[in-house]
């Protein structure tokens, strides 16, 4: 599992896809989430602005993400 660090208190869905290099622009992630390709805690998301935070799992073509805070 990859863990992606973030400085706010949460990162859009379509921005975790884009920051984790996991598609190349927003209108991809936009159809990805869309179409529901995209996993969020084990169920299915269309939502591209869900909000994600430290402990969530996202599951994108077989890869799992979780963000965590960057230490201050």
């Amino acid at each position: 599992m990859e863990t992606i660090t973030i400085t706010t208190e949460f990162i859009k869905l379509q921005d975790l896809l884009k920051f984790a290099s996991l598609v190349s622009t927003g209108g991809e992630a936009k159809i990805c989430i869309t179409e529901g390709e995209v996993c969020v805690n084990g169920e299915v998301c269309t939502q591209r602005g869900k909000k994600i935070r430290p402990g969530d799992i996202v599951v994108f073509r077989k890869k799992e993400i979780t963000v965590s805070y960057a230490a201050q």
